[in-house]
């Protein structure tokens, strides 16, 4: 790993990660990783085909087991030393998220310390494994319950967070004994999993518990949830792909975040600045590119038009250019389909009766930085209707409390919400009957603390990362019995 603070092109990071070994892709593709905000190339990398997948199982599973017997206070030291290099090594890993994937800098450190709390949580979860010790109904039976690795994991993860979206699985998975097949997303293919690798191995990881397979989802998708290797697939990503993978695995357990449509609700007794401000950074945080963020702004009429122009104000005065820029407010959007499917859904949101209040065109060498945008309409609109991954804040009229509820309920998602009001009670009243898995009162849509439980709901997902819950998702119980006299069994032999 260079000690240089900007990454240079084909610097250490141009093959996989299996067994412990730099593994080049069987495929007869290459992916030239560029820079979205000007597409300077930054790696070229030989992609896997399902043949290396299975390479990288079998890795993993030979791996897996001394690792599970190794003692977790030696286990909880590996966490240790990759915080001290996490530390060394952190504006290299800064630069890596500005330069990859065009995160802007405060938002590169942010996922640094994202990461690095994360490792700091996982750090006793070796510790805190526990089983039970249960009467028997059987005279003379002593039931046991120990709490054991699930095995090998495999994990599918997206570009928008790389790092933190990787390593939520990563860590827990192999504090817990488990060892990982990593495929992150291919727009972000070393700060999403390469850097991760590298990070572990200077930590000192042992070779095979952590792998990573860079391919087309395409490709090598179905291989990696149909292999008979993983007993749990973990993904993040969209709906469609999330029921794709359940149906393909309809056997293996699975961690699944998926997207998201979060409606960030200010009552008519909130403190419009406070709200607006959170609005603001909720719906262009990133240039709207997290599954968490503020996607719909639902408003009481009796404070809508405030806030309309508190949005709008704040939305015109946000800084747009380049990710490497201290001062730059909101970069570029990852890929060209990405931006299309932004602008197209802010076409047909003006389409659908939508209003344009804050628009612009794209700017940058790469033409991929897009300004914000805000539009007043209906719930309807396609730019409130779909997710939208892009720098765009729909602001919605409520009439009242149960309108607005209502219109915060009225999608297929449910992950990320938030609720502004000066009463917390009225407000947590509010947040309990939002049909989400998280909901904040007076406080952005986007939220992330390693110790909580982070899910969705309805279309958003199944199963919680975090604290305890990942222990849950990361672990399995074997149910054993000792029975310590002599059974009287129908069938028995006659004395």
């Amino acid at each position: 790993m260079s000690d240089a603070h900007a990454p240079e092109p084909y610097g250490g990071f141009d093959a996989m990660s299996i067994g412990g070994r730099q593994w080049t892709g069987s495929s007869d593709a290459e992916y030239q990783d560029r820079n979205p905000y000007d597409d300077t190339p930054l790696t070229r990398i030989r992609l896997a085909d399902a043949d290396d997948v299975e390479s990288a199982y079998r890795a993993a599973a030979a791996a897996q087991k001394q690792w599970a017997a190794t003692p977790a206070v030696e286990r909880s030291a590996l966490f240790l030393r990759a915080l001290e290099v996490m530390d060394r090594r952190r504006d290299e890993i800064v630069e890596w998220l500005v330069h990859e994937i065009g995160a802007v800098r405060q938002r590169a450190e942010f996922e640094w310390s994202l990461v690095r709390a994360g490792m700091i949580e996982v750090i006793n979860h070796a510790t805190r494994v526990s089983g039970w010790i249960l009467p028997g109904v059987t005279p003379g039976k002593e039931n046991r319950v120990y709490r054991e690795p699930v095995g090998v994991v495999g994990a599918i993860t997206p570009w928008n967070f790389p790092m933190q979206l990787s390593h939520r699985t990563i860590a827990p998975a192999i504090a817990l004994g488990n060892a990982v097949v990593l495929k992150p997303a291919e727009d972000s293919p070393v700060t999403g999993g390469l850097l991760l690798a590298r990070i572990y191995e200077e930590a000192g990881l042992p070779p095979g518990v952590l792998n990573v397979v860079i391919g087309k989802g395409s490709r090598i998708g179905d291989a990696l949830v149909t292999s008979r290797v993983p007993s749990l697939i973990s993904f993040t990503g969209s709906t469609g792909v999330g029921s794709h993978i359940a149906a393909q695995s309809p056997l293996k357990n699975h961690a699944l975040e998926l997207g998201g449509n979060g409606p960030l609700v200010i009552l008519d007794d909130a403190d419009l600045d406070r709200a607006a401000d959170a609005a603001v950074f909720g719906s262009f945080y990133h240039q709207g590119q997290i599954c968490m963020s503020t996607n719909r702004v639902v408003a009481q009429a009796r404070v809508y038009d405030e806030i309309v122009e508190r949005v709008r104000e704040r939305a015109q005065e946000l800084r747009t250019g380049d990710p490497a820029g201290t001062d730059t407010q909101i970069g570029p959007i990852i890929n060209d389909s990405q931006l299309e499917h932004a602008r197209d859904l802010i076409s047909r949101a003006v389409g659908d009766g939508a209003e344009l209040l804050v628009s612009g065109d794209p700017s940058g060498p790469a033409g991929r930085v897009l300004p914000p945008h805000v539009l007043v309409g209906g719930n309807d609109v396609a730019t409130a209707a779909e997710e939208v991954f892009g720098p765009v804040a729909t602001i919605v009229r409520a009439e009242s409390e149960e309108e607005a509820l209502h219109i915060a309920n009225d999608t297929d998602y449910g992950l990320s919400s938030a609720v502004f009001t000066e009463d917390v009670e009225r407000g947590v009243n509010f947040a309990r009957r939002v049909e989400a898995g998280m909901t904040h009162v007076n406080d952005t849509t986007v939220n992330d603390e390693p110790n909580t439980a982070f899910g969705g709901e309805k279309d958003s997902g199944v199963g919680r990362f975090g604290g305890v819950w990942a222990i849950e998702d990361f672990t399995t119980d074997h149910w054993v019995s000792v029975q310590h006299t002599t059974r009287d069994l129908p069938f028995g032999v006659d004395e």
